[in-house]
């Protein structure tokens, strides 16, 4: 079994100079934070992930967590490890100094977040949903809420769930059935809802359920539904947990993948009520739910970066050790010395990096949104992170989906074979295009209210900034002749993808539907391939002026390359499509399928 390594110097490549931490904060006045202690919280957060989280990760997909008479029971060794994350003070990082945050770049938070996913995505993601339950309670809830709820969520003493899917709904929230009756200044909750991580354990004295719930009043469809905080224990005078609240975990779903974090049916009020408190005003707890829901979208796009370096770090430690073959000489070759070989070991690369690099753009852009004080720059920017939240969903998990296999294909048969431990990241991999939203639910957020509903406006923002690029590059030395041509064959094609979105949609109702996938992963490869090339025109930058690691750098630059030659022209194949249109999708019957 190979160990993680932390990739600090891709990481820091990323944030220092590709997206220039240091310009950032001191045009913003971010205080104290710099590349300097950037690269010392990414330090720090290597250590725990490669001693303590990697160590327990297969001991989750071997044990799992397990469902007894007092509750779930988590993996042996998460509570311990889970401890050590709080007392290290990694749940604050991000999290606004009122409630006892550190309030450092969103940035800084989301590299930090990969190292948790990388070492132990099954454990990752409870202080994930933290995270989550974090923003929507900092954004609409009351200040009673907040001051009961948010400084034990941001510590990390207290972990955050996220309770939408029932059994009878699950994409149609508006189809819930889960009810909330007032009484006096709570709401009694009853009801059920399924596929929710970490909805118990024994690691934190508390849990905080934001559970999606309907008034008997209630206006009917989404515009009913009312978000509520049921903690699993209830608050005394002095803020402390102490009567057990009405719900409980009543089973763990047997899954493919993530075995250590335990998936629960909840059940809510089977002894009378569930108390709950209500987030915001009634009837709007959709809105409130969805700042949580793309928090986690482009969280669960981050673990899609963190499931591909693992897996290639375990296939290149394993193409290094497995003998097969011979030189001339006869002497035994390992297999990293065959050209096949190296091709998909290339190929794990270049997706993660590109992937890694679009992600800490989109959580970048969230800090340029928040910090920007002039109100038509900060609405751009925020349009940016609208954007880019389902690319990064779904254009990043679905490059998993391939990252992971090539994992198992390098290995070969022993890929297949549990004990190598390659098979794990394929089937942990294998939830990320499902939960937080299908890769087809992401799709059409992005063809339609991400696009068709400002007129292209956001995209046609996007395509300028990358003929940008492409100008630089055209400016740039002869080592960079590959990537420009790559990625200006590239740019065309999302151009004209653009073009036949907006034309077609106007005739035809089911053209942005049939295209969305296409689309969507179109402009994944596109904004990968921006990410590479401007990687390369930084690499051979810093080269040029003698600064940064040389061979680093030039490893950046064959890495840019293949992946503009071996990747980026994937956009052409995804054009096609995209103009075949609905014709092909809704030619045949129902009942012709």
């Amino acid at each position: 079994m190979s160990e993680y390594r932390h990739p600090y110097r891709d990481m820091q490549f990323v944030i220092n100079e590709l997206l220039d931490l240091d310009q950032f904060c001191q045009r913003n006045a971010v205080e104290e934070v710099n590349s300097e202690l950037a690269n010392a919280i990414l330090e720090e957060a290597g250590k725990l992930g490669e001693t303590v989280l990697a160590p327990l990760n297969r001991n989750g997909d071997e044990q799992g967590a397990t469902l007894t008479e007092q509750g779930v029971q988590q993996t042996e060794g998460f509570a311990e490890a889970y401890q050590q994350y709080v007392e290290s003070g990694w749940g604050s990082l991000t999290a606004r100094a009122e409630f006892g945050g550190q309030q450092l770049p969103n940035l800084l938070g989301t590299a930090v977040n990969e190292v948790w996913q990388s070492a132990n995505m099954a454990f990752g993601l409870c202080p994930m949903l933290g995270q989550g339950a974090i923003e929507s309670l900092t954004h609409h809830g009351t200040d009673e809420l907040q001051l009961q709820f948010l400084p034990k969520l941001v510590s990390g003493e207290w972990t955050g769930t996220m309770n939408l899917t029932e059994p009878g709904a699950g994409s149609d929230l508006a189809a819930i059935k889960t009810r909330a009756v007032r009484e006096g200044d709570h709401y009694r909750i009853t009801g059920q809802k399924i596929f929710i991580t970490w909805g118990d354990h024994q690691m934190t004295d508390n849990i905080v359920h934001l559970v999606l719930a309907r008034l008997p009043d209630a206006p009917a469809g989404v515009k009913g539904i009312s978000l509520f905080v049921v903690p699993k224990f209830l608050l005394d005078s002095d803020g402390n947990p102490a009567e057990r609240n009405d719900l409980k975990a009543v089973s763990l779903e047997h899954k493919l993948g993530i075995h250590g974090s335990p998936t629960c049916v909840m059940s809510f009020g089977d002894e009378g009520g569930a108390v709950g408190y209500l987030v915001g005003q009634e009837n709007k707890g959709l809105a409130y739910m969805f700042t949580m829901m793309n928090h986690a979208r482009q969280a669960v796009g981050l673990q899609g970066v963190a499931i591909s370096e693992r897996a290639y770090q375990h296939a290149v430690d394993y193409a290094k050790e497995r003998l097969q073959g011979t030189q001339a000489d006869g002497t035994q070759v390992p297999i990293i010395r065959h050209p096949d070989v190296r091709r998909m070991l290339m190929q794990m690369r270049a997706s993660t990096e590109a992937m890694r690099a679009v992600a800490y753009l989109a959580a970048m852009e969230i800090d340029r949104a928040n910090h920007c004080s002039d109100a038509e720059q900060r609405q751009q920017h925020q349009g940016r992170v609208e954007l880019l939240t389902p690319i990064v969903k779904g254009w990043l998990t679905e490059m998993a989906q391939e990252v992971t296999s090539l994992g198992v294909q390098v290995h070969g048969g022993m890929g297949f074979i549990e004990e190598t431990g390659a098979a794990q990241y394929f089937r942990d991999a294998r939830i990320l295009p499902i939960y937080e939203g299908t890769t087809g639910i992401q799709a059409m957020d992005l063809v339609g209210r991400k696009n068709l509903f400002n007129g292209g406006k956001l995209i046609d923002s996007l395509l300028g900034e990358m003929e940008q690029t492409l100008a630089e590059l055209d400016a740039s030395n002869e080592n960079t002749e590959v990537i420009t041509a790559a990625l200006r064959n590239a740019l065309r094609d999302g151009n004209e993808a653009q073009e036949w979105l907006l034309d077609a949609a106007s005739r035809d109702e089911d053209a942005a539907g049939s295209v969305a996938v296409s689309f969507m992963m179109l402009f994944g490869y596109l904004s990968g391939g921006w990410m590479m090339a401007r990687s390369a025109l930084q690499a051979q930058a810093m080269l040029d002026t003698g600064s940064g690691d040389p061979e680093f750098l030039k490893a950046k630059l064959v890495t840019a390359r293949f992946y503009c030659e071996q990747l980026l022209p994937r956009t052409a194949g995804l054009l096609c499509a995209i103009r075949s249109g609905s014709s092909a999708t809704m030619a045949l019957a129902d009942d012709q399928f």
